[in-house]
């Protein structure tokens, strides 16, 4: 009689163990990639200059929130700066607790296989497509605190005041405060607290929910609070606030970008849209006593839609947000398909079809991935011909939005201006034609800009705006940076990057 249940947990570890492992096979490429990977190179130059004794916004100006700046300092403080293994190691083990966290909630609504395929379809999907997601992105650092939260609110609970969801407040505070539209995921996790099904599973009364609900918003805003406390003791909560809420217009709606990378999106992730579409028909009663967790999740899918679309530039690791909520209302229909209580309505759902297709999606994202960082392994050459020609003191400007040359080069900015779009009117998403983005420019900022030079002058300046057929901000059409490269500065080398000057 005991033979059985140690069979099944034997089956179920090795199923864990394989999914472990096939998660760490899917980030292999960026385990072993020496360089930071897209928008790490951002969020690693002001986490250096934090690791310096520097300060987010003031030395060094990003638009993201306070905590991935010190969660990314966290890690080089402990790891050393430009250890790129080291963080890269720390992408796969937040990916590793994020499927935790999408098994407990499987296992908690459902079964534990069902806990297992949602664990699966988060390791294939989350980097889907794009070799880009597999950065250590905002999108993925804001997914790990989101999931652990709704992993607490669906939780079952003795209690009907529910102290714990203070807790689950907080990690969504923290959401937040790692990417801005990640505030959104908290309303339809109210909204659920305050549904009658919800109440109604749980035998309890509207005052119950209310006070649930409560203690969820207050969770949320001491996570905040906290923060806010924090930047105001350093003196940088103004700038923090303007940085990273007050500076996000949106331009320009790139439609055509946002209709080809939606597409792609929902054929890469087929098989998850697929179950979430069937979770919605639900005419096989796999929700029979979970509506309110399913409208929930329907609910997080459209939140996490609206945060994806949010800001008009619908770049591809934007859909990221999107794969928990697809993710756990796939994995129950999955769940009986493959165990064959169920029948599939078309052959294309036949267990072993769905295993193939499973097993080729994986195949083509990993084509993907290694391809698309093979050509990046190797430092810039303006990086590497600054780390040869300065000392480490030296402090360097990069006219442009190329900040890995900081990395390569291993300079600390001349500017807290890491990237110029304050002094351009950069638009972000894409050049508009015939668009002059110099009325976009911040009041003040070359003011600020020549401040910063007056505190530590720039020994090297590179210019990667230096060919005429590709510059979107050549530096002539700025005359402060024109005068001061012409009167203080000298070519000195050209390369692939743009042309590097050093004052003379």
């Amino acid at each position: 009689m005991m033979g059985v249940p140690t069979h099944r947990s034997r089956q179920f570890r090795l199923a864990a163990l394989g999914i472990i492992l096939l998660t760490v096979a899917i980030r292999l490429p960026s385990l072993l990639h020496p360089q930071p990977i897209d928008s790490e190179a951002m969020y690693s130059v002001v986490a250096n200059e934090i690791v310096d004794g520097g300060q987010p916004y003031i030395d060094a100006v990003e638009r993201k929130p306070p905590l991935l700046f010190w969660t990314y300092a966290a890690v080089f403080k402990v790891a050393g700066k430009f250890n790129w293994k080291a963080l890269h190691m720390v992408a796969l083990m937040w990916t590793l607790c994020a499927m935790v966290g999408l098994y407990v909630i499987g296992r908690e609504l459902f079964d534990r296989n069902t806990g297992l395929i949602a664990a699966l379809f988060y390791s294939v999907f989350q980097p889907w497509w794009a070799w880009k997601n597999l950065t250590f992105d905002a999108e993925m650092l804001m997914n790990l605190p989101i999931i652990w939260a709704w992993a607490i609110a669906f939780g079952r609970s003795s209690s009907r005041v529910r102290p714990e969801l203070f807790l689950a407040g907080a990690l969504l505070g923290a959401a937040f405060l790692l990417k801005q539209p990640a505030a959104i995921a908290a309303v339809p996790l109210g909204i659920y607290l305050l549904l009658p099904s919800y109440r109604t599973s749980r035998s309890l009364t509207r005052t119950n929910s209310i006070i649930e609900a409560t203690m969820l918003t207050a969770g949320f805003f001491a996570a905040l609070g906290l923060v806010t406390i924090v930047l105001w003791k350093q003196g940088i909560l103004h700038e923090a606030f303007y940085w990273t809420i007050a500076d996000h217009d949106v331009p320009h709606v790139f439609w055509q970008k946002g209709i080809v990378n939606t597409l792609i999106f929902l054929g890469a992730c087929l098989p998850l849209v697929i179950g979430a579409i069937m979770a919605c028909r639900d005419k096989s009663e796999i929700w029979t006593g979970r509506t309110a967790e399913r409208t929930a999740l329907f609910g997080l899918l459209a939140a996490s839609a609206i945060g994806a679309a949010a800001g008009a530039r619908f770049y591809p690791h934007y859909y990221v947000q999107l794969i928990p909520p697809l993710a756990l209302l796939a994995a129950p229909y999955y769940a009986c398909l493959w165990s064959r209580t169920m029948q599939p309505p078309c052959w294309i759902l036949r267990p072993r079809v769905t295993y193939a297709w499973l097993a080729l999606t994986v195949i083509a994202f990993s084509i993907k991935h290694w391809t698309g960082l093979a050509p990046r392994r190797v430092p810039s050459e303006a990086g590497r011909y600054l780390s040869t020609h300065s000392s480490p003191d030296d402090r360097i400007f990069v006219w442009g939005q190329t900040l890995e040359i900081y990395l390569d080069a291993h300079r600390r900015p001349a500017s807290r201006y890491i990237t110029t779009f304050p002094l351009t009117g950069y638009i972000f998403g894409g050049p508009i034609p015939g668009f002059d983005t110099r009325s976009r420019i911040l009041p003040g900022a070359w003011t600020t800009l020549e401040r910063d030079f007056a505190r530590h002058s720039p020994i090297y300046i590179v210019d990667v705006q230096a060919d005429p057929k590709t510059a979107q901000h050549p530096v002539k059409n700025f005359p402060i940076l024109a005068k001061l490269l012409a009167e203080r500065y000298q070519p000195v080398a050209h390369t692939a990057e743009g042309v590097i000057y050093r004052m003379r």
